[in-house]
């Protein structure tokens, strides 16, 4: 399973059999100098490393010029701290809006009315940032970070403007989608960012600090929220974003200088717009299908499987158009290089997996072992500790033992503590799946840094953008899967051991004039240690994926930055 793939991968220090290469370029010859010459099985003109773990591979520039696709301008060296500010303040604002309205839906419901359509609040923002991920990430490679974040943070900031405004539910739905489209420019591209601006073997800390800001303000969201509303007004929630996303804005346009990519003339740059339309619908029909189908309508209704259907048809209209284009936005070698294709999956399943902790565990700690939100929160939020610490420290193991095998103990020990969950006594103590959460978290972190750090590694600049945005749309495509396919498999749980009365979610609201029932309890435990295991299995999945990843991957050389 590790060989035929990446040039390298094979760790003897031969060429590989050109599976990925070929597939997509085939072996070819610069038009400059010798040193643009394309080895036969190797990735852009990369020579295979010496056995042992990642190490760098030599790339080449093709055109006999000099590869600066990482190197930063003079001077960046004290610009790099204001521009890592301006990304931890973007990543806090696009991981707030996730949550932040959550607690404030009844101040926002009895100002706006609409109660049976508020769920697109977080539906309509969760669709459009999925959407949008992969056009973006396109746009980055094409015409820079810096141009794209900014469009990002502008249309982020005139989504939250809006949003304040609001005179109705309708409105507000509609608000909250152009929120999303700025916020899918902030997730990719300031990742894509922390790549370009930091080199190998400094981008764990870079990373780990981006997670620490993420895990952070999506826990402290909903609390955020309802101080808000409760002292305020709901629409303080929105108006926050707009100093907060101004001093960003100000950052970025000031301190971000992009590096010099080619000296050579350049095409002027084609956007795939029938591409982009066509991912848009694609994800926005199947995503519908998954947030609503369950809620609004049953899975076997008429409504889900016509977005289902027709979901399937806009998919394969988009494999047609992209095949066609000449600047695809999700191009070929997206899924014909094996070492991305395989952390794409891996990743996938990562957000299958994440659904159980962050949806389901709030619910067990309120309805089966009694605690406030409050204390059901630090439950949750323990895992965000353990998480970034470890993901800082991966480094040290994958400088050691490589990014596969780093991830693949990463994600042996997330299936541990998976299966250990519903070993737990009942009704427990709350220090258990406290503990439970730590220990996954630090778990987690050793899986999806390496496989982050590993795969951007593998691109050049102009192909870093597409390939992040690639990974984070595979991770938000598999949460939407989870919480639609976890969501159904506790209610089918919940329904049998209560007669068919009730779902999770009238549960979970249940107990808010004290603890209910010991039958309520005790279904409520058992339809959240199903859904443990079937995490489980998405860990299994990623686990199997991972297998058949190079045992090293095929890093390039990159020039230090002077930052």
């Amino acid at each position: 399973m590790d060989g035929g793939g990446d040039a390298g991968a094979d760790g003897n220090g031969n060429a590989g059999t050109g599976g990925d290469a070929g597939a997509d370029r085939g072996a070819k010859t610069g038009p400059g100098s010798g040193a643009g010459t394309h080895r036969a099985g190797d990735e852009d003109g990369r020579a295979s490393a010496p056995a042992g773990t990642d190490r760098p591979l030599a790339r080449s520039t093709g055109n006999g010029g000099t590869d600066r696709t990482n190197t930063a301008p003079a001077g960046a060296a004290r610009r790099r701290g204001p521009v890592v500010a301006a990304m931890m303040l973007g990543m806090a604002l696009a991981a707030l809006d996730g949550t932040v309205v959550a607690t404030a839906v009844p101040q926002i419901v009895g100002d706006l009315g609409g109660f049976s359509v508020f769920s697109w609040l977080f539906s309509g923002y969760l669709l459009a940032v999925t959407v949008t991920l992969p056009v973006y990430g396109k746009l980055s490679d094409t015409f820079g970070r810096k141009p794209v974040l900014i469009v990002g943070i502008v249309l982020f900031l005139a989504g939250s403007l809006l949003c304040a405004a609001a005179w109705n539910m309708a409105s507000l739905i509609a608000f909250r989608v152009v929120q999303g489209l700025g916020g899918g420019a902030l997730q990719g591209t300031i990742q894509t960012i922390a790549a370009d601006l930091y080199p190998l073997k400094e981008r764990p800390r870079i990373v780990s600090k981006l997670s620490t800001v993420w895990a952070a303000s999506a826990v402290a969201g909903p609390a955020v929220g309802g101080l808000l509303a409760a002292w305020a007004d709901w629409r303080w929630i929105f108006l926050i974003n707009l100093p907060v996303g101004g001093v960003a804005l100000w950052l970025i346009a000031r301190h971000l200088v992009e590096p010099v990519r080619d000296r050579l003339p350049r095409p002027r740059p084609r956007i795939d717009w029938p591409g982009a339309l066509t991912i848009f619908l694609t994800g926005t029909l199947l995503l519908t299908a998954l947030v609503q189908g369950g809620v609004a309508w049953p899975w076997l209704s008429a409504p889900s499987l016509g977005l289902l259907g027709a979901s399937a048809v806009c998919a394969a209209v988009t494999v047609l158009v992209e095949r066609r284009a000449a600047e695809p936005i999700i191009p070929g070698w997206v899924w014909r290089r094996r070492t991305i294709a395989v952390v794409n999956l891996a990743l996938g399943a990562l957000g299958l997996l994440m659904v159980a902790p962050t949806v389901f565990l709030p619910t067990y700690a309120q309805s089966v072992l009694g605690l406030g939100p409050v204390a059901a929160g630090f439950v949750l939020s323990v895992m965000t500790l353990s998480w970034p610490v470890s993901a800082a420290f991966s480094n040290r193991l994958y400088n050691r033992i490589g990014f596969r095998n780093t991830a693949l103990t990463g994600i042996g020990a997330a299936l541990a503590v998976l299966l250990a969950f519903p070993l737990l006594p009942y009704p427990g103590e709350p220090w258990q799946p406290a503990l439970i959460m730590l220990l996954l978290g630090a778990a987690l972190g050793f899986f999806q840094l390496p496989l982050l750090v590993g795969v951007q590694s593998t691109v050049p600049w102009a192909e870093r953008g597409t390939t992040t945005a690639s990974l984070l749309f595979c991770r938000q495509v598999g949460q939407s899967v989870g919480a639609a396919l976890f969501g159904a498999l506790a209610n089918a749980v919940l329904a049998a051991r209560l007669g068919g009365a009730g779902d999770l979610d009238s549960v979970a609201h249940a107990p808010a004039d004290g603890t209910p029932d010991d039958g309520l309890r005790r279904a409520v435990a058992a339809a959240v240690d199903l859904v443990f295991v079937g995490a489980a299995a998405a860990a299994v999945l990623a686990l199997l994926a991972l297998l058949f990843a190079p045992r090293r991957f095929p890093v390039l050389k990159e020039p230090q930055p002077d930052v």
